[in-house]
Parts: C-alpha cells; sequence; structure tokens
C-alpha cells in the first residue's frame, strides 16, 4: 500500500490535476494495490483565503468578495481542463460554489466582528484543500477509476492548538481504519485533504503551513502503508538549493535523521515533522517530481548509505541572534535555565544555541519576527542579575542567517570544521557563531544575511556534492 501526497505546484491547474490522476492510476497499477491520496491546496489558494480573512478582520468589506470570485473562476476552469462528464462537472461547479459561498459568508462575519480568532483563521485556511480534493477525486473517475474525496476532519483528530494542531494518534489511527480500509478494500481510491484535522467536538484546525506532507507520514503510520511518496516540483531532496547552486545534485537515499536536520535547517522539500510518525516503524518515504515521473527522486530510510561525509546544505533565513553576557555569570549556576525559561515564557523556539567556555556569554538564535519579544522577556526575567552588574544586557543582532552542513558521514571524522572554514575564508566570510550536535550529524554556521548564497555555494564545492552525488537538475 502507498499513500501519495502532492503538493500545491502538482495540484496548480486542471492539467496537473489530470496529470496526478495519470500517477496515480500508474502506481496502483505497478504496485497492484489501491492507493491513498493525500492534496494539497493549489498553489497560491490557501495564501489567498488567509489574505482574505486578515483585510476582512481589518474593515475591508470588498476584498474577501473578489477574492471568493477568483477563486471561482480558477476552480471552474481547472474543471473544465479535469473533468470530461458534463453532468459530473455541473455539479462539481455547484459543490465549488457553495463552499466559496461559505466562505464568504464567514469572511462577512470575520468583518462584522473586527476580530480573526485563529480558530476563525483556520476555518478559512483549509478550504483549498476541501476544493481540490474534491477535483482530484474527479479527474480520476473521469479516466475510469472510483474514487472518493475524505475530508481529513472526520480522520485526524487533533488537540485544539489552532494553527499548529497535533494529532492525537490513537484516535485517528481507529478513524483512519474505519473510513478508510473500506474504501481501499473495494477498490475506490481516497482522496484526503492535506494540512487540516479537528478537535473532538468537530471545530477545524490546521496542522502548519505546509503540513499536507504530515497528514501523509499519518496515515501512512496509521494504516500503516509500505511507503509513502511525497510529489512535488523537484527531483527528490537536493544537496542545495539548485536556485542558489546551480549544479545541486538529487541525493539518491538519505537517512530519517539527515533528512530531518535538513528539513529542520530550511529544507523546503519536506515539512520539518513530517519524517516523525515515519521512524518508529520504519516506513520508507519517497520524494519524487510530479513534472518529471520517471526520475527515481530520493528514499528516506533509517539507514545511513552511500558513505558520503557530506550529504547537503542548506539555510535558514530572517534569523536574530541573541547574546547575553556578562563577567558575573562565570560559575553562577542556573544562569543558562533562567535564560531559556525566560524564552520558553515568551512562547518561541530557539534555533541554535552556543556558549562560551568561560561562561561569560550565552548566544541564541530565532526568528527575527520574534527577537523582540524574546529580548525583552530575558531582560525582565533577568532584571535583578543586570541591575546587580552580574549580566551586562542582552544585545541583539538581525539580518543573520544560519547555514547547516549535514551529513552522517562526519560523526568520527577529523578536519571537517577546518575544510568548512576554508572555504568560507577563501571566499572572505566570517562566521559570526558555530554549533554542532552530539551527534556530529549538524554543523551549523551563523553568518551575515548577505554572506549566504556565497557561504552555501562555497562549502558546496569544497566538499564536491554536485559531482559526487551524480546529476544537477539541469541535467535531468
Amino acid at each position: 500500500m502507498i499513500v501519495e501526497k502532492f503538493g500545491g505546484t502538482s495540484v496548480a491547474t486542471g492539467e496537473r490535476m489530470a496529470n496526478v490522476a495519470h500517477l496515480v492510476a500508474r502506481s496502483a497499477q505497478q504496485t497492484g494495490a489501491t492507493p491513498v491520496v493525500v492534496v494539497s491546496a493549489m498553489a497560491g489558494v490557501t495564501d489567498r483565503l488567509r489574505h482574505a480573512a486578515r483585510t476582512a478582520a481589518s474593515g475591508d468589506a470588498r476584498t474577501y468578495g473578489l477574492i471568493r470570485d477568483e477563486l471561482q473562476l480558477r476552480h471552474d476552469q481547472a474543471i473544465n481542463d479535469c473533468v470530461t462528464d458534463v453532468d459530473h462537472a455541473r455539479g462539481l461547479r455547484a459543490e465549488v460554489s457553495a463552499l466559496l459561498q461559505d466562505f464568504e459568508h464567514l469572511c462577512a462575519s470575520i468583518h462584522t466582528l473586527g476580530e480573526l480568532t485563529p480558530r476563525g483563521m483556520d476555518a478559512v485556511s483549509g478550504l483549498g484543500e476541501r476544493l481540490s480534493a474534491r477535483l482530484v477525486a474527479a479527474a480520476l473517475r473521469s479516466q475510469g477509476y472510483s474514487s472518493q474525496m475524505v475530508e481529513a476532519t472526520g480522520l485526524l483528530v487533533t488537540n485544539n492548538h489552532f494553527g499548529n494542531a497535533t494529532p492525537l494518534l490513537e484516535e485517528t489511527t481507529r478513524r483512519v481504519k474505519e473510513v478508510l480500509l473500506p474504501l481501499l478494500e473495494r477498490g475506490t481510491i481516497p482522496v484526503v485533504t492535506g494540512f487540516i484535522g479537528a478537535t473532538r467536538d468537530g471545530a477545524t484546525t490546521t496542522l502548519g503551513r505546509g503540513s499536507s506532507d504530515l497528514t501523509a507520514a499519518i496515515l501512512g503510520r496509521t494504516l500503516p502503508a509500505d511507503q509513502v511518496w511525497i510529489w512535488t516540483d523537484v527531483n527528490g531532496v537536493m544537496t542545495a538549493d539548485p536556485n542558489i547552486v546551480p549544479d545541486a545534485a538529487t541525493m539518491p537515499s538519505i537517512s530519517y535523521s539527515e533528512v530531518a536536520e535538513l528539513s529542520f535547517f530550511g529544507a523546503k522539500v519536506l515539512h520539518p515533522l513530517s519524517i516523525q510518525p515515519l521512524v518508529d516503524p520504519g516506513i520508507p518515504l519517497r520524494v519524487l517530481n510530479s513534472l518529471n515521473p520517471d526520475h527515481p527522486g530520493t528514499l528516506i530510510t533509517g539507514a545511513i548509505t552511500n558513505g558520503m561525509l557530506i550529504k547537503g546544505i542548506t539555510a535558514i533565513r530572517d534569523l536574530s541572534i541573541i547574546t547575553v553576557q556578562g563577567h558575573g555569570m562565570q560559575g553562577v549556576p542556573g544562569v543558562a535555565a533562567r535564560v531559556f525559561s525566560a524564552v520558553a515564557h515568551s512562547g518561541t523556539s530557539v534555533l541554535m544555541i552556543t556558549q562560551s567556555s568561560s561562561e561569560q556569554s550565552i548566544c541564541f538564535v530565532v526568528h527575527t519576527q520574534d527577537a523582540a519579544a524574546v529580548a525583552e522577556q530575558v531582560e525582565e526575567d533577568l532584571a535583578h542579575e543586570i541591575s546587580r552588574g552580574q549580566i551586562d544586557g542582552v544585545t541583539v543582532q538581525d539580518q543573520v542567517a544560519i547555514v547547516a552542513v549535514v551529513g552522517a558521514g562526519m560523526r568520527g571524522q577529523p578536519g571537517i570544521a577546518s575544510q568548512v572554514f576554508g572555504a568560507l575564508a577563501e571566499h572572505n566570510i566570517s562566521v559570526i557563531s558555530i554549533a554542532q550536535g552530539s551527534s556530529e550529524y549538524n554543523l551549523s554556521l551563523v553568518l551575515s544575511h548577505g554572506d549566504v548564497n556565497n557561504g552555501v555555494r562555497a562549502i558546496h564545492d569544497r566538499f564536491g556534492l554536485g559531482r559526487s552525488h551524480g546529476n544537477s537538475p539541469r541535467e535531468m
């Protein structure tokens, strides 16, 4: 059994939805089993929905109506291109119109209240997947296959953390088996909405932006599936962003731990949490390109493969480095705990931490949008130490980025850091801070924002990643 997820670019038009139906049919023929399909919204639709809700809350009574009309036209055109039966197409247009009317009514309520709650935003944001899943199921039926759209609100039971809900695995497993297994036994292809779930009392939630990958992984675990396939618009997991490094290559294989590091530090091919549900059961995940489906893509498993020291390099931008320093910190127990307790109070995640061996400074990296609130909270919680001169103060440096060099082959290998620093030095790039995890799978460097692209290219060239992994994306 295969769970196949198709991203927004893969379902961006009616022609591409028809292509999705063809790919699903091909995989069913190859495996001899009925697949489960998970779809994102058409590319750009979620952003338009969220924009409509925000403008409605700000007092704009016009924009959400215009966006409703825009989305109606776009989905109607897609129906024309992927649904062949005239009567079926007519009924589908009516479904789309009814869903968009509900969206317009919801935005009108938001406008009247002048307030957009996280729960309201989730109700609006998930509409794109509800639309695209109906169209993809119809495209499959147009190609002669039995298919049924399934809303994940009836499958994924989550907590009530709107905007970034966590699935409750035991209850979700029960519902997945109750709903999907009978369809699969009848040979009916379920097309499931990605990104969304629902609380126990039925309120729509979302799992976080880009989380349709996570939906597929959860379904893969709970069924369970033999593999999960993530169809995107690149030829698998790349050694670097091909927009930065022209000779970036596809990795034929990579481990769960390595791809988790790459995803966390900015690689956009997979949602950072999408690997977690698959690790314990050992379900392989393959990343494929729906626009180049004959390419084998990247296979992700628990195995450390191909002996490469470095697998890939990625970067996460728009960060700030916060430094807490003072001579009075040296030898004083509990200072670090106090600092990160303050960070936790601000509700912010820390991306990287370093501390000087003299214990006179602690540096950590957060997203720039959170930096001011974090610094204020740290200063508030450590006001006593600051007043006594134990801590000199809290400083914030914006316009930085983390470049992560990832590879299980680095573990126990001397000289990796020196090669990285040497490559950067040759291009006159300064390193602001450095950290390496105990697993030694990841060497993280803080660079000035303006040095990121040159830094990634320099390290990629030093280790010959494009040549070592084989084909570049321009050759495929």
